[in-house]
């Protein structure tokens, strides 16, 4: 079987890993348009338990991401100058590159053939492959060259980002929210190695046209939110790397498949990068197409059937929790006229996963919190209507 993969990042390494280790006589190549060794971004970031699905089938990979992440078990929300706890919500985070470099050493250990600063303008340039997987991104050219096929559906959220890194660490993932006269903003911010944190700047339409952010350079953008945030980065700088404001792109397909093509990860469908899983996906895709390849070798045709028939179900379902917090993301201007903590219940319940009876279970010194500042507000009003 020759297998051609257009993406080399963490879905298409460990694609190109997954399948020389399982799939007998497996010929694998990847092409990716950038230098090996070098990445767009800065910290990738999991949910405490992401990644045990690896267990099941490839603990000596696991075991190698493990021993790079950073651990917190609360969020912090920053709001309203008051910084509310939710505890019991376990996150980790590795760089970017340490990942990608962990899952290319990987490849190469099974013989897998990696060609880097290959850009791919037509799938003929692939060659001879009896399976295309497209694991590359959100600008994908095997998703772009079927798009009808596939039923392709991109949808640009109003909200723009920019992704920055802070050379300084944080205790927790902290989300702070400004309401000033300029406009409404919010950082996400993690650390993601013992010195360097993830830091991306959010803001709304209004905010970025008024604050004139289209017209500035990646440097004057930089200088910027740096001041703004000044408070919060305590002395520290943050750092660019390719960090141009964007809008999310909300993409979805109809069909996963079109002949002998499959798309992985971002190519097949975007997870907002507030509930921290586009990553895990990508990697879920991929052992559950190798799967689905190992247990047809003799046939690409039924494996990709089976792997969307058992892959589907559960992406969607967590798609739409992705959406949820999209959706609640690109109204965070409006949401800031709640109370702080009215405001952090809502934060917390925007993906529509979590129940008063799990969030209970979960967060119960965040939910005592909350409690008693409802039952000061309502005293205060019956002494205030008294």
């Amino acid at each position: 079987m020759k297998v051609k993969i257009l993406g080399g990042g963490p879905a298409g390494l460990y694609a190109a890993y997954r399948i020389r280790r399982e799939v007998p006589g497996a010929e694998v190549t990847v092409f990716e348009q950038n230098h090996a060794h070098t990445t767009f971004g800065f910290g990738v970031v999991f949910s405490d338990r992401a990644l045990e699905f690896l267990a099941a089938g490839d603990e000596e990979t696991l075991s190698l991401i493990t021993a790079g992440l950073e651990r917190w078990s609360d969020i912090e929300l920053r709001v309203h100058g008051q910084r509310i706890r939710v505890d019991g919500v376990g996150f980790t985070a590795i760089g970017r590159l340490h990942l990608l470099d962990i899952l290319r050493e990987r490849a190469l250990s099974v013989g897998a053939t990696l060609i880097d600063s290959r850009v791919v303008h037509d799938l003929a340039e692939l060659g001879e492959a009896d399976l295309v997987i497209g694991a590359d991104g959100v600008n994908s050219l095997v998703r772009r060259t079927f798009e009808p096929q596939f039923g392709t559906q991109v949808t640009l959220l109003e909200n723009r980002f920019a992704w920055f890194g802070a050379n300084r660490p944080f205790d927790y993932l902290t989300q702070t929210f400004k309401q000033l006269s300029q406009g409404s903003f919010n950082a996400h911010h993690y650390r993601y190695a013992p010195s360097m944190s993830t830091f991306l700047v959010e803001v709304d339409a209004q905010t970025f046209e008024r604050v004139g952010f289209e017209r500035m350079s990646e440097e004057q953008s930089r200088r910027y939110c740096e001041g703004l945030f000044s408070e919060e980065l305590e002395g520290a700088q943050l750092v660019t790397n390719r960090s141009l404001w964007r809008r999310f792109p909300v993409i979805s397909n109809q069909k996963w498949v079109v002949g002998k093509h499959v798309l992985l990860g971002d190519a097949l469908r975007t997870a907002h990068f507030s509930i921290g899983s586009g990553t895990r996906l990508a990697l879920e895709d991929v052992q559950a197409l190798v799967h689905a390849l190992a247990g047809h070798p003799d046939s690409v045709d039924d494996a990709l059937g089976e792997f969307v028939e058992q892959r589907k179900p559960i992406v969607d379902k967590l798609a739409g929790a992705a959406t949820r917090s999209a959706t609640w993301y690109d109204h965070f201007a409006e949401h800031l006229n709640q109370p702080a903590w009215e405001f952090a219940m809502s934060y917390i319940g925007r993906s529509g996963r979590i129940d008063p009876e799990r969030l209970r279970a979960m967060s119960p010194r965040f939910v005592d919190g909350y409690e008693a500042w409802r039952s000061a507000a309502a005293a205060e009003r019956t002494t205030g209507e008294s």
